[in-house]
């Protein structure tokens, strides 16, 4: 399978710049696999395509302040994008402690893995000010241009990421937020990721409510959203290209939740792609959903047989992504080419602020 088989063409002008508000006027396109037709609504509307008894699964990573600004000894501006925890060889965090709690070993730790801009000029025994007491050493390199930094601090990272750091936005967005939180779901729990899962940001509180009321429960786990997500697949064929590694978290009350449901002959409803990889990379093949934590290298394209989601809920993905390659292994490649194009045609918003889609 090839990546031109993943691209499309889109007008500029249907990029999405900010989020509607309220975030569920947002709208809507179901897509349904078995007769491929669409329906177009408001996402508002979605408590009308879901029953009691269905679990809705979601991503309740918080987005953190990541890129640091500062500069170098000589004056020159530095910027630094942290990514992850810098993994040791066996490909776990080495900040992590041994029973410390899975969702703060991903962001504990002195030792990153960052983007760091410029490239040129920023070799390894760099040092960044990034505040009168916070520097960065540039410590070492790893292919893609990643590289290993190193923060000294009196304060712990997060700490550190309050007080200097900035929420990064995707490239395609060059408008300001009025409002920081709009880059966070309305469930946000969980600081560690450095892209929103934007399939959620759909949600409001008062939606929420209405499908609680409605008997349809929701469950939350949690992945930590990094460049493995959005790292440009850059083989020719999609099969050679491997996913960077992205933290997890499944608790066994969320496991056993979304098996009873499932048990009990509800639907799964995934949100998001961040939350389809985390459910497949714990599943059995008989689709019960297992828990536990750990770094997910899991890459889903056309051919994925899929065995823990029934429906779900995403965005419009750039073309050429690995989140396109997912849509469409879930979607069917000819449907959702077909209903991209009906959503250009429509004038649907797309990319992280843009409008949703309901795979049924």
């Amino acid at each position: 399978m090839r990546l031109a088989d993943f691209d499309y063409a889109l007008p500029p002008e249907l990029i999405a710049q900010h989020p509607v508000h309220p975030r569920d006027t947002a709208r809507l396109m179901v897509v349904d696999r078995v007769t491929g037709r669409y329906e177009h609504r408001m996402f508002s509307e979605l408590p009308e395509f879901l029953t009691a008894g269905d679990a809705i699964v979601i991503n309740d990573t918080r987005v953190i302040p990541a890129r640091l600004r500062g500069r170098k000894p000589t004056g020159g501006a530095v910027e630094i994008l942290l990514l992850r925890p810098a993994l040791n060889p066996s490909g776990t965090s080495g900040s992590r402690p041994a029973t410390g709690s899975p969702q703060a070993g991903p962001i504990e730790g002195a030792r990153w893995e960052a983007l760091v801009t410029p490239g040129r000029g920023t070799g390894p025994g760099t040092r960044v000010t990034i505040g009168p007491d916070v520097e960065v050493e540039i410590a070492g390199r790893h292919p893609g241009g990643v590289r290993l930094v190193h923060i000294h601090a009196d304060q712990p990272v997060l700490e550190v990421l309050r007080r200097h750091g900035e929420v990064p936005l995707p490239p395609y967005v060059h408008e300001r937020l009025e409002r920081v939180d709009d880059y966070q779901t309305v469930y946000a729990t969980h600081p560690g990721a450095v892209a929103a899962p934007t399939a959620g940001l759909h949600f409001t509180d008062d939606l929420i409510a209405r499908l609680e009321g409605a008997g349809v429960q929701f469950v939350r786990i949690t992945m930590h959203i990094g460049l493995g997500t959005f790292r440009p697949v850059t083989s020719d064929e999609i099969s050679a290209h491997r996913m960077e590694a992205e933290w997890y978290e499944v608790s066994p009350d969320a496991a056993h939740r979304i098996n009873e449901a499932r048990r009990a002959g509800g639907r799964i409803v995934v949100v998001g792609t961040s939350t389809v990889r985390t459910l497949e990379t714990l599943a059995a093949p008989d689709g019960r959903v297992g828990h536990g934590s750990g770094w997910a290298t899991l890459f889903i394209y056309p051919g994925f047989q899929f065995t823990a989601a029934d429906l779900l809920v995403t965005n419009f993905h750039l073309p050429k992504t690995t989140l396109m390659m997912l849509v469409s292994a879930f979607g069917g490649q000819a449907l959702i080419r077909q209903a991209y194009a009906e959503a250009i045609v429509r004038r649907y918003r797309f990319y992280s602020f843009g409008d949703a889609m309901l795979i049924r």
